[in-house]
């Protein structure tokens, strides 16, 4: 008979998601949450009345933002491209990195609001678009840094 914890990694395993551990869940699934909280934030930028409707009595953007900069620093300070880096220096680079990206993004967001006309659907499909080929860009860019630190040492 499999132990408790043999059938957690079991259906953890066949979901596609890592084992609860304490490195997991800062450098896997806070990251996670950060990109569905980008996506949502790309949403929030490009429609704000649609979020107004279904938050009437709060203004979750502040929500959002924190998350996903949570989300991507983690992510970044965990990349071997910063791994020899002192601590500082790493917490002080992922965190500059997860700002850049996400205020550029918000940035952006604003930009093509602007430039869009007022659909919803069309608004919406810009945001979550252009967010997901941002993430795509700079997860690129990261695996780039890391495989140069894999061949120089």
């Amino acid at each position: 008979m499999a132990s408790a914890a043999e059938s957690r990694e079991t259906l953890c395993g066949k979901l596609g998601l890592k084992p609860l551990t304490s490195h997991n869940i800062l450098f896997y699934y806070a990251p996670v949450q950060g990109v569905l909280s980008y996506t949502a934030l790309s949403i929030n930028v490009m429609n704000p009345s649609l979020v107004l409707r279904i938050f009437p009595k709060r203004d979750i953007t502040n929500i959002l933002l924190f998350n996903t900069l949570l989300g991507s620093g983690l992510y970044l300070y965990n990349r071997p491209h910063l791994a020899l880096l002192p601590t500082k220096e790493r917490l002080l680079y992922s965190s500059f990195g997860a700002v850049t990206f996400s205020l550029g993004s918000v940035l952006i967001w604003a930009i093509v609001r602007s430039l869009v006309p007022q659909n919803v659907a069309l608004c919406s499909i810009c945001g979550v678009g252009s967010g997901l080929a941002m993430l795509k860009i700079a997860t690129s860019y990261a695996e780039h840094a890391d495989s140069l630190v894999a061949k120089k040492g």
